[in-house]
């Protein structure tokens, strides 16, 4: 399988200099990556009696992260790990990645710039040398305005016609969902209050919006033991990811409240936490279905595993909550272009 980004202009000294670094950090071709960058094109060779799973993010500056909120290593952590959690959910296995990056000529005109984006490259890096995951090209150019974009795609593999999709949940599931939600929520209030306060904040697993973590073996051991019959990564949100899965499968859910893990940062703030854990995003977990007669461990793949609701037939998603049964809006994240 071969990968081709053309190059229809000149490349400056600056650019050069840069890409060379950048292969130097990426390190060369292994495993599935039989040639990395350095060349036109990347090569890649799949796992015999493997298929691909390829997904695609933006990263925007104002969007998803911003330069004096988030520090360069949370950024390029998150740029690569909003990839991975897809993979993950498919119960996939990360192979390579390739990254675009287009960046404001200022930022290299400045120390601190600089500074940044080296720190964005580290934490990228960190996060795929700690996955598996190869940065195998990409491309570069000088962006119009004053802001970075990043566009990161992610290849992955998974045995042949059994990777989980969405499209699997049956009425009488049960509906699980891993780690804790509303941590990425919380923190990212905290971090608009006071960003200064987040600038040492390390890939610790304290760090819930700045550092999520791919389910990455969570989804492996779902895939491996057959456990998943649907499965969705927590990027919009549980309320708009439950309704992506039930419209996937054409089917409906019942989550209860009062089952929700919450994250203790998003504990807090006591009348939050259900609105943050429901609606706020970014949390990376997976939410799952499996077969009722399916016995569950408490833990999966060293990540603690909790059942919430079930699936119904009605294409109703609703929510249980002091024995009161009402519709659960959407009320994550929604694409608007």
């Amino acid at each position: 399988m071969l990968l081709y980004v053309p190059v229809r202009r000149k490349q400056s000294a600056g650019e050069l200099r840069f890409i060379q670094e950048l292969s130097l950090s990426a390190g060369r071709g292994r495993g599935a990556v039989r040639l990395g960058i350095g060349d036109d094109c990347a090569i890649l060779r799949p796992p015999a009696g493997d298929e691909i799973l390829v997904t695609t993010d933006f990263s925007l500056e104002g969007r998803h992260f911003r330069r004096n909120w988030h520090p360069g290593r949370s950024a390029g952590h998150r740029c690569l790990a909003r990839g991975l959690s897809d993979i993950a959910a498919m119960g996939g296995k990360p192979i390579s990645a390739f990254l675009s990056l287009a960046i404001p000529p200022t930022l290299r005109q400045t120390r601190s710039g600089r500074l940044w984006l080296a720190d964005f490259l580290a934490g990228l890096l960190d996060l795929a040398r700690e996955t598996g995951t190869q940065l195998s090209g990409g491309d570069t150019a000088a962006a119009n305005g004053d802001a970075v974009l990043a566009d990161i795609v992610l290849l992955g593999s998974a045995p042949l016609d059994r990777a989980i999709r969405r499209s699997g949940a049956k009425a009488g599931d049960v509906l699980y969902v891993s780690g804790r939600l509303g941590g990425a929520a919380a923190e990212l209030k905290m971090l608009a209050a006071k960003p200064r306060g987040f600038r040492d904040a390390a890939a610790d697993g304290t760090h819930p919006h700045l550092y999520p973590e791919p389910r990455l073996t969570l989804g492996q051991v779902l895939l491996r033991r057959g456990l998943a019959t649907a499965a969705i990564d927590l990027s919009d949100g549980l309320s708009t990811d439950l309704h992506h899965l039930c419209e996937a499968s054409g089917v409906g859910a019942i989550v209860d409240a009062e089952a929700l893990p919450l994250h203790p940062l998003a504990q807090r703030n006591a009348k939050e936490a259900l609105a943050s854990a429901l609606h706020g995003g970014e949390d990376y977990e997976l939410l799952f279905t499996a077969q009722s007669a399916s016995k569950i461990p408490k833990t999966l793949g060293g990540v603690p595993v909790m059942r919430i609701g079930t699936i119904t037939k009605a294409r109703s998603v609703l929510l249980r909550q002091n024995g009161q049964l009402a519709e659960l809006l959407r009320g994550g994240w929604e694409h608007r272009l």
